[in-house]
């Protein structure tokens, strides 16, 4: 079977392993090389006498061409899925390798920048390829896909880490090949799609695309923005609390990993689960069970926080493939575009919500901001209700 016909949507309700399994290790490649700048940071700072506010400023402008995601998805949808999920690896390699070699701090921006619009690059369009050779199972596809990415923010600070310590902060540049390896590899398994139009006809503009897809959108931005106080409490200030609590640094950083290698099984079951359950269901878990659990985990300890904090990664995780299974299931016209908008409100809620949860944390304290997230969390609850039934069980 082509990659044509696997792109087409419900050209095939087969689920295709080895293309999505193609897709998912590229994901992984990729992210692996975007999650250079947390590791490096020190030495960074170090080299370019850098002071925290600009270096506190260098993830945020990296994520700033999030901005551009819809239009990226509109040219996607027009030119080729095949073109810019290819080149993105090795465009996204190239400016994370050259980071040591910066000679100042506009040339990192600059870099940074580069890296960013990349990554747009490659994350607006490949869930829709994932989607594409999911046939009915996208939910289970969606899950492989973002198991990448997961996997990539626990080995890419090992092997940037790893990398530096071998060839030097400014010779570690050569690690770039990889990325290009995954490119000409994509290029070459995808060679089969068309130039144009992989999966849309005749696309429409951004407004067409927003008028067919705000009543799904509108309820994941409600979600989004409430699950927002939960992921950045743990994901930004997670190892921070442990080590206020405890007094023990090896606690806090492995507290970390705990939470995410947690949200690497929820991601992997979850998307599949929702294939089964539905999709309303599956979130409708997943929002009441991470609340809950992240209050038990602020307010205990010893085995019972462990095992909290395990739950909590496991359910607050797991609901990215679930909604990225949503958007392409709704979307007909521009998939790309479609989800080009999913990731421009998934990118302005986490940075809004990530200053807000800083800034509460120094006001009230990490423990009463961690239990207000909780809470938070529970009011993304009635926007499940405003997604469209599903034929997927008695409950939806």
């Amino acid at each position: 079977m082509t990659a044509r016909s696997a792109a087409a949507p419900a050209a095939n309700a087969r689920f295709q392993t080895g293309n999505v399994l193609m897709i998912s290790f590229c994901h992984l490649i990729h992210d692996v090389y975007s999650s250079f700048l947390a590791p490096l940071l020190p030495l960074l700072i170090a080299k370019l006498s850098m002071s925290l506010t600009q270096a506190g400023l260098l993830s945020s402008l990296m994520q700033l061409p999030a901005l551009l995601n819809p239009y990226i998805g509109v040219l996607a949808d027009r030119i080729s899925l095949r073109i810019f999920i290819a080149l993105a690896p090795a465009m996204t390699a190239v400016p994370m390798s050259l980071i040591g070699v910066a000679p100042n701090f506009g040339v990192l921006v600059l870099l940074l920048l580069v890296a960013g619009v990349s990554v747009s690059i490659f994350h607006v369009p490949a869930p829709v390829m994932i989607a594409g050779f999911s046939g009915n199972h996208k939910g289970r596809g969606m899950s492989f896909f973002m198991v990448g990415g997961e996997l990539a923010r626990t080995l890419g600070p090992l092997v940037a880490v790893g990398a530096v310590s071998v060839l030097g902060l400014e010779g570690f540049y050569p690690i770039m090949a990889f990325g290009f390896i995954a490119s000409g590899w994509l290029l070459f398994k995808l060679n089969d799609l068309p130039v144009s139009g992989a999966v849309v006809r005749k696309p429409v503009s951004l407004k067409g695309t927003w008028s067919e897809m705000h009543h799904i959108l509108l309820p994941l931005s409600g979600i989004l923005i409430a699950r927002g106080f939960m992921h950045a409490a743990t994901a930004s200030f997670l190892p921070t609390f442990v080590e206020m609590e405890t007094g023990n640094l090896w606690l806090a950083g492995i507290s970390l990993t705990v939470y995410e290698s947690a949200g690497v099984l929820g991601v992997l079951t979850a998307g599949s689960l929702s294939d089964r359950l539905g999709r309303r269901r599956v979130l409708l878990i997943s929002l009441i069970g991470a609340p809950l659990f992240l209050f038990l985990f602020t307010i205990s300890s010893g085995w019972i926080e462990f095992a909290a904090l395990l739950v909590t990664g496991f359910t607050l995780l797991s609901t990215t493939p679930v909604m990225l299974a949503l958007v392409q299931e709704h979307s007909v016209s521009s998939p790309a575009a479609a989800n080009g908008f999913y990731m421009l409100v998934s990118f302005m809620a986490r940075s809004a919500v990530t200053v807000i949860v800083g800034f509460g944390g120094d006001l009230l304290g990490l423990q009463t901001t961690f239990m207000i997230s909780a809470a938070l969390g529970l009011a993304g609850l009635p926007f499940i209700f405003m997604l469209p039934r599903e034929n997927k069980g008695k409950f939806n």
